[in-house]
């Protein structure tokens, strides 16, 4: 099996609101994630989280597909166009 290496940009529009929901569902692909970063940004009740990851496509995409059905969370991923064996 291949492996990409990815980041996933989210902006969580209601932090307060989605944010716990967010957290659990990161939390269930702990093995693919490699860094987190979040900046809040609380003057706008706005918070950009960007996640990287290594993994397959449908590990990284489903990861992906399960924070963007998040009411409140926008997310786009960018890939590596290079491969990796596992």
């Amino acid at each position: 099996m291949k492996n990409k290496i990815a980041v996933i940009g989210a902006v969580l529009d209601s932090p307060a609101i989605c944010q716990s929901q967010f957290n659990d569902t990161v939390s269930q692909f702990k093995g693919i994630i490699k860094g987190r970063m979040g900046i809040p940004f609380d003057d706008v009740s706005v918070s950009v989280i960007s996640i990287i990851v290594c993994g397959t496509l449908d590990d990284i995409n489903n990861l992906t597909g399960k924070l963007g059905n998040i009411t409140g969370v926008t997310v786009k991923t960018a890939f590596s166009k290079r491969e990796m064996e596992i």
